[in-house]
């Protein structure tokens, strides 16, 4: 499954490699997709399947990364 999500506690990041960075950290992330049955609730790598993609908008929600659980 693919989801939007954007970082939690007001946290932002400058570069790709810091969202990687959390994301394997097990850092929590907020679901912002309007379609999603859990949109606005937390999500982090340990809650996901392997194979689901988590696209992770930052820097001000400019840019996007995808974060795949493996």
């Amino acid at each position: 499954m693919r989801t939007t999500a954007t970082p939690a506690y007001g946290r932002d990041y400058k570069s790709a490699k810091a969202v990687l960075l959390d994301f394997n950290s097990n850092k929590d992330f907020i679901i912002a997709d309007y379609f999603h049955p859990s949109d606005g609730r937390y999500i982090n790598a340990e809650q996901m399947e392997a194979g689901d993609v988590l696209a992770v908008r930052y820097d001000g929600k400019r840019k996007q990364v995808d974060c795949v659980k493996r």
